[in-house]
């Protein structure tokens, strides 16, 4: 069966006007696939251009940048010379990606991309290989390397020799090789770098391998292009096998999971929220922020969706990178670069027109110096589910997490930015509190496992205490529903994670009523913003989609099964051709928006479809709801005050 026709995931194709000598044309973001090495990664567009690529991290500055400046930035593409057709497709279990050009009266092309990959850290050469075969007839191509180091202000000076051509910036710090076969036939673009026109003829296969940090070039067989092809497809399927879902949504959840693995750096376990810098949250809009760091949120929330999706590994080095990162700064920080050092100072690059348009391009993220009482929660709570679910917290990392829980302590009374990272003055924010309270409370239990019973006797004091100012201070006048903020009636989406996170039992009627207000107030249909107001950034933005897949689950977990699956699906649906997702999406066009693909919407439907699959099979196996309600991780007060532990989730296994 042909693959481009084997599944519903492929759209309609994509119609592109043949390659012209000026800029890349603009795509909708969504447009585009990921590739990449665990160590950076790049994207590739449906017309076989990759224009976004930094090299040879995810936080390097870019070599090619076409993505946020057409002019400027710099691409790589192969790309057919006529009008024609295309479709994108992942090898089965892999990130590998295909793309077939049909173009008519000429014949049919299929680009195979991807970065060479091992799960050894050590095994990365960064480099991209990119296979061409024509499956029939006869096809003109063009291939153009047009790399702009240092975010697109530094041209390269080109040597072409005689088996490719070799890049370098002036000071000789950036180099690159692009090798092309027995093709030598380089010439200089008007625009910039460089073409290469050719023919390829049905049977017939090419390849072009991009190499970073490259002294010169070699002859296309020191790359072993074919045996990198083999060993790739090998370990990504290999890595799938070893996860541990096979639910209904396999093939969303898998992709999922396939994107986290991803954006995940190796050397450290670091995630980054995403790849890519300053995509914009609605078009022509100015909140376009740096992305590229890894968020200590983010990971502990990584870490229950890698649990949950069997991806124990990486979960367990997800936790080491922020235990080892405490080493070294002892308070806990917002975010991290992906080697653990500090983010850098925020900065705007005038010289590049930001995508569509929409500037300013920023590197760096002043969000860093933020107040974020939230962060805490999260990765108390990751630690508590890494040791429930077979890990074991060393006494160092113990320490870490006893200095973290103390701070909570001290400083949960507070106000804090939140979870959004809004500028303007902080507020008692109550998601904020309600992590606070799970830091403590997790804390409580851990601290038991230590022997330590005296910090367990504190922190249960503390964890009442927060309970109840949440309870006094952070439901609405009449009691039915909790506020974003003490003293407010407005809600936020933040506020869904109260059934996750046991506060409260998610059949209570104030957390039903605190769904059912951020739907009615939040929402667009199935999809759902943050929340309303000023945010002292200004502009508007796309709903976000972590916080549908939060819907979701909450609504999963109040045992309402069937509007449960009607947000899912619409979620599930709205990812791209190859089941990717940005941070945002526009709910009556449906482009995605922000930053692409995002961690942040991949884990969260990871946890939500494993969160509906076990609710769905809990009600099939235990018609009665009252006996059913069991939460996934760790363990929380009910509505009396009085305690219950949780039965542990799992996911459907193979």
């Amino acid at each position: 069966m042909d693959l481009y026709s084997a599944s519903k995931r492929f759209s309609t194709p994509f119609d592109f006007p043949g390659f012209h000598e000026g800029p890349l044309p603009e795509l909708e973001i969504g447009d585009r696939g990921i590739i990449g090495d665990c160590h950076t990664a790049a994207l590739v567009r449906a017309d076989g251009a990759i224009d976004w690529l930094c090299f040879p991290r995810f936080d390097s500055p870019s070599v090619f940048a076409a993505l946020l400046d057409r002019e400027r930035g710099g691409f790589t593409s192969i790309t057919p010379r006529r009008p024609f057709q295309s479709l994108q497709a992942y090898e089965p279990d892999t990130n590998v990606l295909e793309t077939l050009f049909r173009v008519p009266g000429q014949g049919t092309v299929r680009l195979t991309d991807f970065m060479p990959w091992s799960d050894d850290p050590r095994a990365s050469i960064h480099e991209i290989h990119r296979r061409i075969e024509c499956r029939d007839g006869a096809v003109d191509l063009r291939a153009v390397f047009d790399p702009r180091f240092h975010y697109g202000l530094a041209a390269p000076d080109f040597n072409i020799c005689e088996h490719g051509a070799h890049a370098v910036d002036g000071a000789g710090c950036c180099r690159m090789a692009a090798v092309f076969g027995n093709h030598t036939h380089w010439e200089r673009r008007e625009h910039g770098g460089l073409k290469l026109d050719f023919q390829i003829r049905a049977g017939q296969r090419r390849w072009m391998v991009i190499s970073w940090d490259a002294p010169g070039v070699e002859p296309l067989a020191a790359y072993r292009p074919f045996e990198m092809l083999r060993a790739t497809r090998h370990h990504w399927r290999e890595w799938v096998r070893s996860l541990v879902y096979d639910g209904p949504w396999r093939h969303h959840v898998l992709r999922s999971a396939l994107v986290l693995k991803l954006l995940t750096f190796a050397p450290t376990g670091a995630m980054v929220a995403a790849p890519t810098t300053s995509l914009p949250e609605w078009p022509g809009g100015t909140r376009n922020w740096d992305y590229r760091f890894a968020w200590t949120r983010d990971t502990a929330f990584s870490i229950r969706a890698a649990n949950r999706v069997g991806a124990r590994y990486e979960a367990k080095e997800f936790f080491h990178f922020v235990r080892d990162a405490l080493d070294h700064t002892p308070k806990l920080q917002v975010m991290y670069a992906v080697d653990g050092a500090p983010v850098p100072e925020e900065q705007q690059l005038s010289h590049l027109r930001g995508y569509a348009g929409s500037g300013p391009v920023r590197v760096g993220n002043n969000a860093r110096d933020q107040v974020q009482l939230d962060t805490a929660g999260a990765l108390l709570m990751a630690a508590s589910l890494y040791e429930e679910s077979g890990g074991s917290i060393t006494l160092r990392a113990w320490r870490h997490l006893r200095n973290v829980v103390n701070d909570v302590c001290d400083g949960w009374q507070q106000p804090d930015h939140g979870i959004w990272e809004p500028r303007m003055k902080p507020q008692h924010n109550v998601h904020s509190r309600l992590m606070s309270w799970t830091a403590v409370d997790c804390g409580m239990h851990l601290a038991a496992r230590f022997g330590d019973f005296q910090a367990e006797r504190k922190w249960a004091a503390i964890a009442a205490r927060i309970h109840g100012d949440i309870m006094a201070n952070g439901l609405s006048p009449d009691g039915s529903y909790f506020t974003g903020a003490y003293g407010s009636t407005d809600v936020d989406a933040s506020l869904l994670v109260l059934p996750m996170r046991g506060f409260l039992t998610p059949h209570d009627p104030r957390v039903l009523g605190t769904i059912d207000r951020v739907r009615k107030s939040l929402g667009s249909g199935h999809f759902v913003y943050r929340y309303s107001g000023n945010d002292g950034v200004g502009g508007d933005e796309g709903a976000f989609v972590l916080c549908g897949f939060w819907l979701a689950e909450a609504l999963a977990m109040g045992g309402r099964l069937d509007e449960a699956q009607e947000v899912f699906t619409a979620h599930a649906n709205a990812t791209n051709h190859l089941g990717l997702l940005a941070e945002e999406i526009d709910p009556r066009s449906g482009a995605l928006l922000g930053n692409f693909p995002q961690a942040f919407s991949h884990l969260g439907l990871i946890n939500s479809a494993l969160q509906i699959d076990w609710e769905l099979r809990a009600r099939d196996e235990t018609p009665d709801a009252s006996v059913r309600t069991r939460e996934p991780e760790g363990s929380a007060p009910d509505a009396a005050g009085q305690r219950f532990r949780k039965a542990e989730l799992g996911p459907a296994t193979k």
